[in-house]
């Protein structure tokens, strides 16, 4: 298994400090999923953006589902066997590689992430079969190329891999050139690589509540929340071939059988796309 900088001393960075000061976008996320790694501050901002708009907690918990119909879809159907996660977010139940691992147990997965508190958990995120692997990148995505580098050493740049940004480009504001980054992480990936991201959704947050339950997270998180529009999150795939059903909202996005009625609005758009 490659390096994956968990261990601190020597030239490594110092494990940084988890800040309970403040809520943060990955502990609030996690409260809606029904974990346990968040603090006070988090579930105090998840409730009053509940009370604002009470259908975020199911839009989270689809978004979530999302991420395993996806993986199961790129794995399966695409025959993916490289993943790069950015924005990984706290373990949970089903993370990539255990949804990855369980179609194709030769499967290599690199998670990243800026979350000292997802850093703190990564070693759930490091189990593997004996014939893939998993590593773990302690990285902002504002640095694409060190996500890119440091990737390098679990991952094979020269065949093809399924990028996921999952409720992720939402912390990134337009100051910092969302569409650009996305753009070199896919810029770096060969011809028959796939780009899926979820992205909450301004147009449809507008007629639900969903304005106010920003404005609570934003008051509350020092990271911030940037919603977009449907055609917005659109640009992201400028380029690439969509998937069917194309970029719906993410219950609507091949839903199995017992999920929700997709009939529903559903805060969260998606899309799974090919690059040619």
């Amino acid at each position: 298994m490659a390096d994956n900088g968990l261990a601190t001393g020597g030239d490594r960075e110092p494990w940084p400090e988890i800040d309970t000061s403040a809520a943060h976008a990955a502990r609030v996320y996690d409260y809606w999923l029904g974990g346990k790694a968040n603090f006070a501050v988090d579930r105090q901002a998840a409730e009053q953006a509940i009370k604002a708009m009470p259908s975020i907690v199911d839009a989270a918990r689809a978004n979530r589902a999302f991420l395993g119909r996806a993986v199961r879809y790129l794995t399966g159907e695409a025959g993916m066997r490289q993943f790069l996660d950015v924005g990984a977010g706290i373990p949970t139940q089903d993370n990539v590689h255990q949804v990855a691992q369980r179609v194709a147990p030769d499967t290599r997965i690199v998670y990243v992430d800026n979350d000292p508190i997802v850093l703190a958990h990564a070693h759930q995120l490091l189990t593997t079969t004996p014939e893939g692997a998993t590593a773990y990148i302690y990285a902002d995505l504002r640095d694409p190329d060190k996500i890119l580098q440091e990737a390098s050493q679990t991952l094979d740049f020269g065949r093809p891999v399924a990028l996921m940004l999952l409720a992720t480009l939402q912390l990134l504001g337009d100051a910092d050139d969302p569409y650009a980054i996305v753009a070199r992480l896919v810029e770096a990936l060969p011809s028959a690589s796939y780009l899926a991201i979820s992205h909450p959704a301004k147009d449809v947050l507008a007629d639900a509540g969903g304005v106010e339950a920003a404005d609570a997270l934003n008051r509350a998180t020092r990271t911030g929340l940037h919603l977009r529009t449907r055609e917005q999150v659109s640009r992201f795939f400028d380029g690439l071939h969509m998937v069917e059903p194309g970029l719906v909202q993410v219950h609507q996005w091949r839903p199995d059988v017992d999920e929700q009625d997709p009939s529903t609005q559903l805060s969260v758009h998606c899309a799974v796309a090919r690059k040619p």
